[in-house]
């Protein structure tokens, strides 16, 4: 073999290396998109293409019922959050069981709203210093809309700032805080000083991640005003964000009750959602209170039932809790 051959021949062997180097290279890189977390659950590090669902009672310290149904749901492990209303007679009850039970994720449902017919609470600031929440009959407005209407984003932030201090001074630091009715989200201005507050506090919010048209438009389409405005605010929110958020939806019986939720599941893409509902034990009080009461008690019935219960298992749902996600958000920035 002459040199010419000898030459050639290195040339052939060197473009064969160099093409398996770029294949090798080429698969990596795939290897490295695929990887890419394409969500918030697998951001915070739980399995690719999982259900990741955070099953969170609403309406907690609003009354007795409420907070006996929650309790009851946290102790025995069938749900994972709660949160508290500030404003409401039974707040301070749940506040002291979170105390004693400080590995339960207990939050805030920052109320502005004040809705049934007779059962009634003010501002936890005098009236005075918040005049646009006030109604005639000196509670909190009954509907968003009015809150929209008649109060000012800096009477909010004020609202908002003394009930997350109520239950600090109280012993109590929430583990997140949420918005009763959706409030807090009536208006880009309102939703901007929530979030704000919650980056202050370092106290996760019911955000949502709003890089998912999809998302963006389904909530829009449900009447909340997101706007670009939002959008871009959301854009640089700091904290943890949910995928997606959702309710547990009403039934005409118990087991149509069951069935939908499961269908709710069902539909639901992997990420990370939370999934609200507002249990209560049936009592005489509770139907003076709210036209809703039939609903609720089903609830605090329904996520005890072993029927559902084997439902999630057999579907692979892993559950969490805001504890949860600010540890593994936090290790994220570590």
């Amino acid at each position: 073999m002459n040199v010419r051959q000898i030459v050639a021949l290195g040339m052939v062997f060197l473009m064969a290396f160099s093409a398996c180097g770029d294949k090798k290279a080429d698969k990596n890189h795939q290897e490295e998109i695929v990887k890419e977390p394409s969500n918030w659950a697998e951001r915070l590090g739980y399995p690719a293409g999982k259900k990741v669902i955070m099953l969170h009672s609403d309406d907690a310290g609003m009354c007795e019922e409420a907070n006996i149904a929650t309790i009851n749901l946290l102790e025995a492990g069938h749900i994972q959050s709660a949160a508290a209303m500030p404003p409401c007679p039974d707040f301070e009850g749940m506040i002291d069981w979170a105390k004693a039970n400080p590995k339960a994720d207990i939050g805030l449902h920052l109320c502005l709203t004040s809705e049934w017919k007779t059962y009634r609470w003010p501002s936890v600031l005098p009236p005075e210093e918040v005049p646009g929440l006030i109604d005639p009959d000196g509670k909190l407005w009954r509907s968003v809309p009015e809150v929209v209407q008649n109060a000012t984003p800096e009477e909010v932030a004020k609202e908002v700032r003394a009930q997350i201090e109520k239950s600090i001074a109280l012993g109590y630091r929430p583990d997140h805080i949420d918005t009763h009715m959706g409030t807090l989200y009536g208006s880009t201005e309102f939703a901007k000083e929530y979030l704000k507050i919650a980056m202050e506090y370092g106290i996760p919010a019911n955000a949502i991640d709003m890089s998912n048209q999809q998302v963006v438009d389904g909530f829009r389409k449900k009447g909340y005003p997101i706007t670009d405005e939002l959008v871009e605010f959301m854009g640089n929110y700091t904290l943890p964000k949910l995928d997606n958020f959702t309710s547990a939806p009403n039934a005409k019986t118990y087991e149509e009750k069951v069935q939908v939720f499961k269908d709710l599941i069902n539909s639901l893409n992997p990420g990370l959602t939370e999934i609200i509902f507002h249990p209560s034990v049936e009592t005489g009080q509770l139907k003076t209170i709210t036209g809703s009461w039939q609903q609720r008690v089903w609830e605090a019935k329904m996520f005890a039932d072993p029927d559902l219960i084997q439902f999630f298992e057999d579907e692979g749902v892993i559950f969490t809790d805001w504890k949860e996600i600010m540890r593994r958000f936090n290790k994220t920035k570590s």
